[in-house]
C-alpha cells in the first residue's frame, strides 16, 4: 500500500523532529528547503532544493507528487507557505489574516488592542522617530524588527539617544525595513505551547525562560514545569487564550511568549501561530508532560483532532545552550556526573571561540529530563 505523503517546509534540526515523526507515523515525507547540508535533506523521503518562501514552486510539487497535507514547526516564515499549501489542498488552517497579525509584531499589538488584550504602549517606525512621535510614552523600551525571530536586531534602550540609534539597526534586520518601539514590561519571561482545533485552544505546557537579558535577549535556556505558581495558572491560561483568539488562531500549534507582573497578570509580549522553537515544542513539552505535541501538529494538519493522552510519565525537563567553552566544559561535567539524565546534545566544536550575537549562532545545546 503506497504511503500517504506529507510535507514539511524547512530542513533544520528543529524541523528533523517533525520529519522523524511523520516517518515513525507512517508518512512519506517530503521536506523543501535550500540546500545547506541540513540534517533534514538526508533524513526526508525526498527532500526538494526550493526556498520555503517559494510557495509557488512548492505547490506545484505538492500538486504533482499528491501530498496529503503540509505543516512545520518553529518557524514564523514557514507558517505562510504552510497555510497557502493547506488552503491549496483544502486542508484545515488559520484565516489570511493570522499570517499577518500573527508574524507582524506591529499588527500583532493592532490585533491585541482591538480585542482588549493587555499591551504596552507601541510605536512603528520605517526611521527614527523624533521625541513627539513618542508622546506618552515611558523609558525604558524595547526596539525590535517587525517580523523577525530568534532575538535579532532586539534593543533595550533607556533614553532617546540609545533609542535612535538602535531604530536603523532593528530596521536593517527587518524584512519590511520596520521597527516597532513598545515600552518595556518588568518581570519574569515564560512561554505557553498550546494546540488549536476548531477554534478550541488546549493549553499544553507553561515554560520558564532564561536569557541573557539586556541589551539584546538571547535565549540562554528554558524550562518545564514553570515556576508559575499553580493558583495563577488559569488566569495566565485565560489571558493567552484571549490572546489567540485575537489572532484568529484556530488550528495548529501556538507559541505565546509572556511576562509575570508583580500582581501576577500576563503581559503577552508576542505569539506565534507554530510551535516554539529552541526545542520547546518538539521536545520539552513531551519530557515534562508527556504529550506527543510534534504528533499533534501532523493530526492538526491532517484534519484530525489531536491526541491529547500522555505517552510516558511527566519528568522536569530543561534545554541550556551553548555560549562559550565553559558552557561546553558544563556539559562534559553534566556527562560525568548524571548521563542519564541527558536526552539530546549537541555542540559545534570549530564555532566555539566565535561571538553569540542571536539565537541562530549559539554554538549548541543540550537537553535534560528528570524525575519531578
Amino acid at each position: 500500500m503506497n504511503k500517504k505523503k506529507l510535507a514539511v517546509i524547512g530542513a533544520n534540526e528543529f524541523q528533523n523532529p517533525l520529519i522523524l515523526k511523520a516517518q515513525e507515523l507512517g508518512y512519506e515525507v517530503h521536506a523543501f528547503a535550500w540546500e545547506a547540508g541540513a540534517v533534514g535533506e538526508t533524513t526526508a523521503d525526498v527532500f526538494h532544493p526550493i526556498s520555503i518562501v517559494e510557495k509557488e514552486a512548492i505547490w506545484e510539487e505538492c500538486r504533482a507528487i499528491g501530498i496529503e497535507a503540509c505543516c512545520s514547526i518553529g518557524s514564523d516564515l514557514a507558517t505562510h507557505t504552510v497555510n497557502y499549501i493547506q488552503r491549496k489542498l483544502g486542508k484545515p488552517c488559520n484565516p489570511e489574516i493570522t499570517d499577518t497579525v500573527a508574524t507582524n509584531k506591529f499588527e500583532m499589538r493592532r490585533a491585541f488592542e482591538a480585542a482588549g488584550v493587555a499591551c504596552p504602549g507601541y510605536r512603528c517606525v520605517s526611521a527614527a522617530p523624533s521625541e513627539a512621535e513618542l508622546a506618552g510614552m515611558r523609558y525604558p523600551m524595547i526596539v525590535k524588527p517587525t517580523d523577525r525571530s530568534g532575538s535579532r536586531g532586539i534593543f533595550k534602550v533607556s533614553d532617546y539617544a540609545a533609542l535612535c540609534a538602535a531604530v536603523p539597526q532593528a530596521i536593517e534586520s527587518s524584512f519590511e525595513k520596520r521597527a516597532v518601539i513598545e515600552e518595556y514590561i518588568d518581570g519574569p519571561e515564560y512561554s505557553c505551547e498550546g494546540i488549536s482545533f476548531e477554534g478550541k485552544h488546549h493549553i499544553l505546557a507553561l515554560t520558564k525562560k532564561f536569557t541573557t537579558g539586556a541589551p539584546h535577549f538571547i535565549e540562554t535556556g528554558h524550562e518545564e514545569p514553570s515556576d508559575i505558581p499553580l493558583e495563577a495558572q488559569e488566569a495566565v491560561k485565560a489571558q493567552i487564550r484571549r490572546a489567540l483568539d485575537a489572532l484568529q488562531i484556530r488550528y495548529g500549534a501556538s507559541h505565546a511568549e509572556f511576562k509575570l507582573t508583580p500582581e501576577g497578570e500576563a503581559r503577552i509580549i508576542e505569539i506565534g501561530a507554530r510551535m516554539g522553537g529552541d526545542c520547546i515544542g518538539s521536545d520539552l513539552v513531551y519530557l515534562s508532560t508527556g504529550l506527543d505535541f510534534t504528533a499533534m501538529v501532523i493530526d492538526a494538519a491532517c484534519g484530525r483532532e489531536p491526541d491529547l493522552t500522555p505517552k510516558r510519565a511527566p519528568a522536569k525537563a530543561s534545554i541550556r545552550f551553548i555560549f562559550t567553552r565553559e558552557d561546553r566544559e558544563a556539559l562534559d561535567a553534566l556527562r560525568r556526573a548524571a548521563p542519564d539524565t541527558i536526552w539530546r546534545a549537541e555542540c559545534d566544536e570549530d564555532a566555539l571561540s566565535e561571538a553569540v550575537t542571536d539565537s541562530s549562532n549559539r554554538h549548541g545545546y543540550w537537553i535534560t529530563a528528570e524525575p519531578l
